[in-house]
């Protein structure tokens, strides 16, 4: 009776991960994903390079009055 209970469980777990590999090739294609990592990435380094700019920036003379 065990055997027939862990045979169930294992079969019901193979066909569960087979489903849940077929979702996410439906739904998150490769290529789309990697566009958008792309796009965060470009974002990413886009902030960390304005942040830069700006602090290496000198500042400006004070004004004699």
């Amino acid at each position: 009776m065990k055997s027939n209970l862990t045979k169930n469980i294992s079969l019901l777990a193979v066909i569960a991960g087979l489903s849940a590999c077929v979702t996410i090739n439906i739904y998150f294609p490769a290529a789309a994903a990697e566009k958008a990592a792309d796009k965060i990435i470009d974002d990413v380094w886009q902030l960390k390079d304005d942040a830069q700019t700006t602090t290496n920036k000198p500042a400006d003379a004070p004004v004699a009055k």
